[in-house]
């Protein structure tokens, strides 16, 4: 009987050791969790990014003045009731020499 017992306990710590010290064991547990937990944050991110996209989408299908901002900042639109002015500096900066021209428009 006291065979059976010793080897009872020793499988018992084989198996403890099995679950605490393998890479299939609590380590492997608590990486899948932590990466769960990154994995989440990044979807919540992901979700925030889409509800403003979405909110542009909708803008721009429904409102012109998202529209006109959108060709006036991306592409350097004017629309046909604007005067276009090109303000040019009268001595360049001897540092910067390749300055673009400043655009504005007004109404």
């Amino acid at each position: 009987m006291k065979w059976l017992s010793a080897a009872l306990a020793l499988v018992v710590v084989l198996l403890q050791f099995r679950v605490w010290v393998s890479d299939s064991g609590v380590r492997e547990v608590d990486r899948l969790q932590r990466a769960v937990a990154a994995q989440r944050l990044e979807n919540d991110q992901l979700v925030e990014r889409n509800k403003q996209l979405d909110a542009e989408v909708h803008d721009l299908k429904t409102g012109m003045g998202a529209l006109e901002e959108r060709a006036r900042s991306d592409l350097g639109m004017i629309g046909s009731h604007e005067t276009f002015y090109q303000v040019v500096p009268s001595k360049p900066a001897k540092a910067d020499t390749t300055q673009a021209p400043t655009r504005t428009a007004s109404r």
